[in-house]
């Protein structure tokens, strides 16, 4: 029902910034909660940043709190992840995610899935 689309990663020095956006289409994007996810080489994905329908309510892991804000634009069926202070453990592909119902850490509960984004951080 809904196609999602990164875009925006790319290679950045240690303490620079990049900003991801997550192009929706097919689909109600106002009727889901989004979230990122990242997986990095030999690690298994986890849980980056997720928002609620409208944007009123946020959560963040613990690695990238305080760093990283995720936002929405329902009119633009736009996710964005801004990502400032970048440290080389951020090194990973960054996927975007959508599910029906509320936001959770997991992978497994999200629907529909974008293909990821590579975002490479150097030291």
């Amino acid at each position: 029902q809904v196609q999602l689309v990164e875009s925006g990663g790319g290679l950045v020095q240690a303490g620079g910034s990049l900003r991801l956006s997550c192009a929706a289409s097919g689909g109600t994007f106002s009727g889901y909660s989004m979230a990122w996810f990242r997986q990095a080489p030999g690690k298994e994905r986890e849980f980056v940043a997720a928002i609620s329908y409208t944007g009123g309510s946020t959560n963040y892991a613990d690695s990238v709190k305080g760093r990283f804000t995720i936002s929405r634009d329902n009119p633009k069926n736009t996710l964005y992840l801004q990502m400032n202070n970048l440290k080389p453990e951020d090194t990973a592909v960054y996927a975007c995610a959508a599910r029906g119902l509320y936001y959770t850490k997991r992978a497994y509960d999200y629907t529909y899935w974008g293909q990821g984004t590579q975002v490479t951080v150097s030291s």
